[in-house]
C-alpha cells in the first residue's frame, strides 16, 4: 500500500506542477523596461524599412516608365524608317521600270533610223520614256531630301531646346 501512497503523492505533485504552469500561461508576462525600449527600436527601424521600400519601389516604377517611353519611341522610330524605306524602295523600283522602258525604247529607235525608216510614234514614245525618268529620278531625289530633312529636323529641336535652357 505505501507505494500506491506513494505514486499518489507523486501525481498530486505532477498535477500542481502543471496547474502553475499553466497559471503561468495565462498571465501575461510582466513587460520591462528594457523589453519596452527594445520593441520601440524595432518598430522604428521596421518604419525606416518601410520608408527604404517605398523609395525603391518609387525608383523601379520610374526606372520601368522611362523604359517603356524609351521602348515606344524606339518603336515609333522604327516604324518612320520602315516606311521611308518602302518609299525609297517604290521609287527606285520605279526608276528602275522606267530606265529599262527608256532603253528599250532608245534600241528600237536607234534600230528603226539605222533601218532608215524614222517612225515619229518611236520618238514619241522615246521622249515620252524618258520625261517620264526624269520625273521618276527627280520624285527619288526628293524622297532622299525629305528622309535628309527629316533626319535633320529632331536635331535642329533638340539644339534649340538645349539653347533656350541654357
Amino acid at each position: 500500500m505505501s507505494e500506491i501512497a506513494e505514486l499518489e503523492g507523486r501525481i498530486t505533485a505532477a498535477l500542481d506542477r502543471i496547474g502553475t504552469g499553466l497559471e503561468a500561461l495565462g498571465k501575461p508576462a510582466a513587460a520591462t523596461e528594457s523589453d519596452g525600449s527594445e520593441v520601440a527600436r524595432l518598430t522604428a527601424e521596421l518604419e525606416e524599412e518601410r520608408t527604404a521600400n517605398a523609395q525603391l519601389e518609387e525608383r523601379v516604377k520610374a526606372i520601368k516608365d522611362r523604359q517603356d517611353n524609351t521602348v515606344d519611341t524606339l518603336a515609333e522610330e522604327v516604324e518612320r524608317l520602315r516606311e521611308m524605306l518602302e518609299e525609297e524602295e517604290a521609287g527606285t523600283a520605279k526608276l528602275r521600270k522606267v530606265n529599262a522602258d527608256l532603253r528599250s525604247n532608245n534600241d528600237a529607235l536607234r534600230n528603226a533610223i539605222s533601218a532608215g525608216v524614222a517612225e515619229p510614234h518611236l520618238v514619241n514614245k522615246s521622249m515620252m520614256a524618258e520625261l517620264e525618268a526624269l520625273r521618276a529620278a527627280q520624285a527619288a531625289d526628293r524622297a532622299e531630301l525629305d528622309a535628309v530633312l527629316g533626319e535633320l529636323g529632331p536635331l535642329v529641336d533638340a539644339m534649340e531646346k538645349e539653347a533656350a535652357d541654357a
